[in-house]
């Protein structure tokens, strides 16, 4: 098992450049041996990824679902296709490029693969996380009418969850057979939007049906997850203490208040990596960092410093 060994996430850079080899060769300048390929990724960029790792320039430790990104969907899109969709064309079209991510992450010598699942359409797009979202900016957290809010629409995703919670398991029972065919872990991430599936509510149920299946796991990211602390819909720490017999790895991640996520971590940001990671992760769990375009060189840099010291001192295994 490898150990003491840190990921970074071509969502980064990916849209900087054109050919898949400079895009690697960026990543392994700032120390990173190992990448994730994300979604977004495009099929053009695929030969120079594969060359820099036949000629050992970067190693691929993950694949984020869908990478290849689809061409027939403009720009990163990776839930144009969803799992749980009242149309089985797009449930169809959800599987079979899910099951080329696969292919390709074989083809890469990658470990896991990273999965969303798909969403309960409670409204027009993500009306109900806008609307939380909006009134925690404006201070009224924690009021008597934000409780009001959150209440009505965590009854209405409650009672809607079943149907959409169901076609997430068909999907993953699916495609856990071709990972034990490539020997992959899929990853079933924790999400950042209250109309996601699996929400809070559901990862548990779902984490249990696969537990004897050591190719389904929860994917961690404290972005996402610091987002919904934020807006009182779990507690970070806690939601944790219940998934971590199922924890695989994680997006490392920092949020800005309430919301804006992808930063650097240790730059200010919401996430308490100083008490989550000793208190659940080890050195053996793949750890990516996944951030925003937008993040600089220096910060990355700055942040990965603090990172790795932090990062030795957790348990091996």
């Amino acid at each position: 098992m490898l150990r003491g060994v840190n990921v970074f996430s071509t969502c980064w850079n990916s849209s900087r450049h054109k050919e898949g080899g400079p895009m690697c060769d960026e990543i392994r300048e700032l120390g990173f041996e190992y990448i994730e390929a994300s979604h977004g990724l495009p099929l053009s960029m695929l030969p120079g990824l594969i060359t820099a790792v036949e000629e050992k320039r970067i190693k691929v430790m993950g694949v984020h679902n869908f990478c290849p990104a689809p061409i027939d969907v403009s720009g990163d899109a990776p839930d144009a296709y969803r799992f749980t969709s009242h149309r089985p064309e797009i449930r169809e079209r959800a599987m079979r490029l899910s099951l080329e991510t696969l292919q390709a992450a074989a083809r890469l010598e990658a470990r896991y693969v990273v999965l969303h699942m798909g969403e309960v359409e409670l409204f027009q797009g993500h009306e109900a996380t806008s609307a939380m979202q909006r009134m925690v900016r404006h201070g009224y957290v924690g009021t008597p009418e934000y409780i009001r809010l959150k209440g009505q629409y965590v009854r209405r995703r409650i009672k809607l969850a079943p149907l959409y919670l169901a076609r997430a398991k068909e999907a993953l029972y699916q495609l856990a057979d071709k990972a034990k065919e490539y020997g992959l872990v899929l990853g079933v991430e924790g999400r950042s939007h209250f109309e996601q599936m699996p929400g809070e509510l559901e990862f548990p149920d779902l984490m249990a049906e696969f537990a004897e299946n050591p190719h389904v796991r929860y994917w961690h990211d404290f972005g996402h997850i610091q987002r919904k602390h934020n807006l009182l819909l779990l507690n970070h720490d806690q939601y944790l203490a219940h998934l971590c017999p199922y924890l695989y790895g994680a997006h490392v991640n920092d949020v800005q208040w309430p919301q804006r996520d992808h930063r650097a971590p240790f730059m200010g940001g919401d996430v308490d990596f100083d008490t989550l990671l000793p208190k659940y992760f080890t050195q053996a769990m793949p750890m990516t960092w996944e951030l925003s375009k937008s993040v600089t060189k220096e910060q990355i840099l700055r942040a990965k410093e603090r990172w790795d010291a932090l990062h030795a001192t957790l348990p091996a295994e």
